[in-house]
């Protein structure tokens, strides 16, 4: 999922459970699903401390590729916030590339406020033995070595492997180029029982071939390394879960506001065809 990046770890945890999960990894990609997905964003509460009364946007997730030639991530959220005195828009556009197979991550953000460019990150991460070489191009050229992490497919695939398996709890640490694309962060996952859509549950039925179809419920929490210094995440994301990789109504915690997505859009997109 868009920067379906999750998990928290210590080196040699993460280092175990990525290897545990690779044979697992390349059959549980071809399962993965290339899709469009568009989210109503709305704000479910907010402290005042935030500065912000009001609160609403969309989110725009493209996942395509295959586990042959690498996954494609086009992800798009724009949201308008009032703050009583003034209302600004802000919207951020971030291409992802992952080719597990030779370890490969590229990245690239940019971000607007009215429509103004604030902000444009570039990079591109290989994963060697030692950990995350990354190479930025933008906002400055530099190179850093990073701890061992995983990268968002990757992640998710061992999201999808340990929900299938009854874990329920696991830790792992992830790069996924956000931020200043300079380090990595450390995740919880906890992965819920299996579950069938209720009755009234009206974001199942925007799911379309999938509207009764079984999900995990999964939380994410993220954390800068070392935590907070309190043990807060620095955000928390809940989600709906498919086996093939969709997610839907979600939750997003950033501690001064929270916002839900639900499900507007489904849009099933055609497989890459380069796997034999």
């Amino acid at each position: 999922m868009f920067r379906l990046t999750l998990g928290l770890a210590f080196t040699a945890a993460m280092m175990a459970s990525t290897a545990t999960s690779a044979a697992a990894g390349a059959e549980g990609a071809r399962a993965l699903i290339p899709h469009r997905a568009v989210y109503d964003l709305k704000l479910k509460d907010v402290s005042e401390r935030s500065g912000i009364e009001g609160m609403y946007g969309r989110m725009v997730y493209e996942f395509t590729g295959s586990a042959c030639s690498g996954f494609t991530t086009n992800f798009r959220f724009v949201t308008k916030t009032d703050t009583g005195e003034d209302q600004r828009t802000t919207d951020q556009q971030t291409t992802t590339f992952e080719n597990a197979d030779l370890k490969e991550f590229r990245f690239e953000t940019k971000s607007f406020t009215d429509e103004q460019l604030d902000k444009q990150v570039r990079g591109e991460a290989t994963n060697v033995s030692t950990g995350v070489k990354v190479a930025l191009q933008k906002p400055d050229a530099r190179e850093l070595d990073l701890t061992p992490s995983q990268f968002p497919t990757q992640h998710m695939l061992e999201v999808l492997d340990n929900a299938r398996k009854g874990k329920r709890f696991f830790e792992a640490r992830i790069f996924d180029g956000s931020e200043d694309g300079d380090k990595s962060l450390l995740t919880s996952t906890v992965v819920g029982k299996k579950q069938t859509p209720a009755a009234d549950d009206s974001d199942a039925g925007q799911a379309g071939e999938f509207s009764k179809q079984a999900y995990w419920p999964v939380t994410i929490a993220y954390f800068n390394d070392g935590g907070t210094g309190d043990g807060v995440p620095v955000y928390r994301m809940s989600f709906k879960l498919y086996d093939n990789g969709i997610t839907r109504d979600l939750t997003m915690d950033y501690g001064d506001f929270v916002l839900t997505g639900q499900l507007a859009k489904l849009e099933v997109l055609d497989r890459a065809t380069d796997c034999k």
